[in-house]
């Protein structure tokens, strides 16, 4: 008997609004194998795109998205005043979303997104674009290891001469790039906002807007953007107590360290220059990354690192910028802080601690003396069990389980379902030295979908679980584990297969087949070291009826026992 591997049905994308923006979306999406349909109610467009990529349907009304069950997928890149409704009746239509910023003008337009999205389930990602900058990537992990010191103050100019636009100000159109990537890389909201502008060209339209934050850490920054300025400048300067960063997008080195110092002489201070560093960044296209970043969220069902949430937050901010624009550029006072009425759509024990900056899912339970660090992102539905520790900068999917006694060191990407039994030992670095730093060369490590790690057992860093694999109690893992492979002892060697539902699967049948004793699902090696479930897709939910576990382990061990010598006499 032959068998095939399941694969995962790829992703159909419609771009909708093939105009100034549009077109960069099609490009990529197109170049990656996803794009099968465009929509744009200017009809003279069409022929265009239809002579530059044949075979992908044109569609004028919406409407038509909508109702094609073929598309899994919709890109909005309409003006701004159009994306909730658009974004809305995409979700509604059982369709993952990527909407361009900003996710919508009315910041409760974007919390109804948001709770949509999480109800039905759907991907729903704002194209924050900066997010996916290797640049920023890098200003990230500066950061976050240390090389800059402590932040005391950031600000970007986002300037040109160009398209200036009537449906939106400067400070929507321009702004919400640089207060994304603010947010992200200080982990904070701001608590005191104020904003000035000018509006010269259309009546209460401002081309010109300087706004102002203070963070609850003392960090201050400032956006200045402009649509009316004589040459463009794309810039963001980090100044650091160790250096100072200027990440400028239009330069041939975008990312320049700056080591200067300031030296006290007769109670003076004085500054000492350094040369520049120049950073080697990845050589990769911004919206190549976003865009691919969409496509692997929608396959995997993870939530995106511009998710509708972080959308929401740029959202409130520029909600602030634009009311403190109105009242003459009053200063809002506790922007960050949640109404007292607002009730966290998670639990956390009294004697656990949630830093601010942690993004943490609808439904997830964090319980005794556990500590989730700023800059963690923890998914929906789930259970961090007692004196558990997450470090910022780990990434935990939907549905995880983390007994008692295990730390998550950064580094650790946990996708949807995986099991961390008590006292399982994750690491981060191969060769650790208490005198040597090595904070900027966390190894990755990843535990991927429905794996289990037993009691005690140890996962040295750098390597990857497989999906639905098995690792036995107290073993220690020191290389890649495949998906469904069972794995025990020091250094952990692979034993067998174990099902999706968690049982050792037995020797094959004259077919190659082996089958699961509680779900009877069957299963077979399509090539050497390769198991594939031949009944439901890997990436598929369990059918609910299966879901729920009927009998113990032992019972249905003895069971297959039993059939064993029936079948034998």
């Amino acid at each position: 008997m032959t068998s095939t591997s399941l694969k995962q049905p790829r992703t159909s994308v419609a771009v909708v609004g093939v105009g100034y923006w549009g077109k960069n979306l099609v490009r990529n999406f197109h170049d990656l194998g996803a794009l099968t349909t465009l929509c744009d109610a200017n009809e003279s467009v069409e022929a265009k795109y239809r002579t530059q990529y044949p075979g992908v349907r044109f569609y004028r009304e919406f409407s038509a998205v909508l109702s094609d069950p073929s598309i899994t997928a919709v890109a909005l890149a309409t003006p701004a005043v159009t994306h909730y409704e658009m974004a809305k009746a995409a979700l509604e239509a059982g369709k993952d979303v990527l909407v361009e910023k900003p996710l919508a003008i009315d910041v409760k337009h974007g919390e109804d997104l948001v709770r949509l999205a999480n109800s039905k389930g759907r991907i729903l990602m704002v194209g924050h674009i900066l997010r996916y900058h290797p640049a920023i990537l890098k200003l990230h992990q500066l950061i976050h290891d240390g090389t800059l010191g402590k932040i005391n103050y950031l600000y970007s100019n986002r300037l040109n001469i160009g398209k200036i636009r009537t449906e939106e100000n400067i400070l929507w159109s321009f702004a919400p790039h640089d207060i994304s990537v603010m947010l992200s890389l200080l982990n904070e909201m701001p608590n005191r906002v104020s904003c000035r502008g000018g509006a010269w060209l259309s009546q209460d339209v401002f081309d010109v807007t300087l706004s102002h934050f203070d963070f609850p850490s003392g960090v201050q920054a400032h956006i200045f953007v402009s649509w009316l300025h004589p040459v463009k400048e794309q810039k963001l300067v980090v100044v650091g107590s160790e250096k100072m960063a200027v990440f400028d997008d239009t330069a041939e080195h975008k990312l320049v360290l700056y080591p200067h110092k300031v030296e006290w002489k007769n109670r003076i201070p004085t500054a000492v220059k350094a040369d520049g560093e120049v950073v080697e960044l990845e050589d990769r296209e911004p919206l190549r990354a976003e865009c691919q970043h969409f496509l692997d969220c929608v396959g995997s069902r993870r939530s995106p690192v511009s998710d509708g949430a972080e959308g929401l937050r740029v959202l409130r901010v520029l909600d602030a910028c634009q009311r403190a624009l109105h009242n003459g550029g009053v200063v809002l006072e506790e922007l960050g802080s949640p109404s007292p009425k607002q009730e966290r759509p998670y639990f956390v024990h009294e004697s656990a601690y949630v830093d601010e900056g942690a993004e943490i899912g609808a439904g997830t339970k964090i319980w005794h003396f556990s500590h989730v660090m700023k800059g963690a992102r923890i998914g929906q539905k789930c259970v961090i069990g007692q004196n558990v520790n997450v470090d910022g900068g780990t990434v935990l999917g939907n549905n995880v389980k983390i007994q008692n006694n295990v730390s998550v060191y950064t580094g650790v990407v946990i996708e949807d379902d995986v099991f961390l039994g008590p006292s399982c030992v994750l690491t981060n670095v191969t060769n650790p030295r208490s005198q040597v730093n090595r904070h900027s060369l966390y190894e990755a490590t990843r535990l991927k979908r429905g794996c289990t790690i037993g009691a005690n057992a140890t996962i040295v860093c750098g390597v990857t679980v497989g999906r639905y694999a098995f690792v036995g109690a107290g073993a220690v893992v020191t290389k890649n584990v495949p998906d469904f492979g069972l794995v025990v002892g020091n250094p952990a060697r692979q034993v067998g297969w174990m099902s999706r539902h968690g049982h050792r699967l037995d020797a094959p049948d004259s077919d190659g087949v082996m089958r699961c004793p509680e779900s009877g699902y069957r299963y077979q090696e399509v090539e050497p070291g390769v198991l594939r479930c031949l009944d439901l897709d890997e990436e598929a939910p369990l059918p609910k009826e299966l879901s729920v576990g009927t009998k113990s382990y032992k019972e249905l061990k003895e069971e297959s026992k039993y059939e064993c010598s029936v079948t034998r006499s």
